[in-house]
């Protein structure tokens, strides 16, 4: 995990994520991302000298009618000393089976959200830190530029002034290859997912163009990640970000 704790620990610094007194509200879907990063902020308290507390939330979304299994995520937390609560909710009847939507992930996205909005509110948080990556980074910014012509990622770190809470993305460094590595190696309880359109979303088409690009482009994700922080699109330049200077 050292190497992704740095990565957390960068961006932490660079992006103003954490001080002390927050009570955080950790997203856990029991996918890789999601654990990973729980693991790293519990692991994190240990020295980097920000108190905070932790709050681990599962929204289970009961795809194909059933409950999801996250006893081992519950072990996890009650090992750390980690207020775990698991929320069920409608989601995947709601998308699947009473919309039947063709393309589930946008609905599916927003209701998670505003779920997991809510739940920070009655837990008595004041922030969410979401597992986002450094490849979700570069793959919604193709995305959003393919697909809608605009140029325009999620932030590292944005307010959400009607709920008057702060979302925090604190893995935003770290490569999905790392993320996996480090999943395996501690041995992190993974939950794998049930959704019936894992696999064949438009994310999934954008990952296998960057994975060809940078096969035959070694560097394009980098480049890529670069251009954004450069030009600060959507706060990525930092805290200390300093426009350019123009040349006459």
């Amino acid at each position: 995990m050292q190497k992704i704790l740095g990565y957390m620990r960068k961006a932490i610094q660079d992006y103003d994520l954490i001080h002390d007194g927050d009570r955080i509200c950790v997203g856990v879907s029991g996918g890789k991302d999601s654990v990973v990063l729980l693991n790293g902020l519990i692991m994190l308290r240990r020295f980097i000298g920000i108190d905070y507390e932790l709050v681990a939330v599962t929204l289970d979304p009961h795809f194909n009618g059933e409950d999801g299994d996250y006893s081992a995520i519950e072990e996890l937390c009650t090992k750390n000393g980690i207020e775990y609560h698991v929320i069920p909710t409608q989601i995947g009847e709601i998308i699947f089976d009473v919309r039947k939507e063709p393309n589930p992930c946008s609905l599916c996205a927003r209701m998670r959200r505003g779920a997991l909005h809510d739940a920070t509110l009655s837990f008595g948080c004041n922030k969410i830190a979401l597992g986002h990556n450094y490849d979700d980074a570069v793959e919604t910014f193709i995305m959003n530029l393919f697909t809608e012509g605009r140029i325009g990622c999620f932030s590292p770190v944005s307010y959400l002034s009607r709920k008057k809470i702060h979302l925090i993305r604190p893995l935003v460094y770290a490569t999905e290859r790392d993320i996996r590595r480090a999943a395996q190696k501690n041995e992190l309880p993974i939950v794998k997912s049930k959704c019936p359109a894992d696999g064949h979303t438009n994310r999934q088409k954008t990952k296998d163009f960057i994975a060809d690009m940078e096969r035959n482009d070694h560097g394009f994700k980098d480049r890529l990640f670069g251009a954004m922080k450069r030009a600060n699109v959507d706060g990525w330049g930092g805290v200390n970000y300093v426009p350019p200077v123009k040349k006459d």
